[in-house]
């Protein structure tokens, strides 16, 4: 192919337009770059992917067990152990959740309300706790619970 036909403005400077201002490099690149035709298509397809944990009933035994260490930290709140818990927390999103543990020192519980507030100002609902764990119970270790 010639050039001859573009002889006349083949050496001619660019043309930069009074009015519009020139594009910078990265918006001029980004005019050519993939369209999503399916926008919020790959967060659906994360969040379907993430995995929840089923919450799981505790049997007699460990309801038991359960309840002897809240009674237990009922009685000795006033002192504020620190105690490891263990609770599921319902996901916001979909079925299911996660099973959490916290290291906190308990401020009071409240029976009433069914939560424990801890020194930090977060709280927990008793009925999502599954186990305690802590100083205030190593007289326990060994012990047998009657079903």
């Amino acid at each position: 192919m010639s050039n001859a036909k573009y002889a006349e403005i083949i050496n001619l400077p660019h043309h930069v337009s009074e009015r519009h201002p020139q594009l910078g490099k990265s918006s001029y690149a980004a005019q050519f770059s993939p369209f999503a035709a399916l926008s919020g298509y790959e967060g659906i397809v994360l969040e379907a992917a993430r995995v929840t944990d089923d919450r799981v009933e505790l049997g007699e035994s460990e309801m038991e067990k359960l309840s002897v260490k809240l009674q237990i930290l009922s009685d000795r709140a006033k002192e504020q152990p620190e105690i490891a818990v263990t609770y599921f927390k319902a996901d916001e999103k979909k079925a299911g959740g996660a099973y959490l543990q916290k290291t906190a020192t308990v401020k009071r519980i409240d029976d009433v309300e069914r939560l424990i507030y801890f020194t930090d100002g977060s709280k927990l609902p008793i009925d999502d706790i599954t186990n305690l764990d802590g100083e205030i119970y190593r007289f326990l270790e060994g012990v047998e619970y009657e079903s």
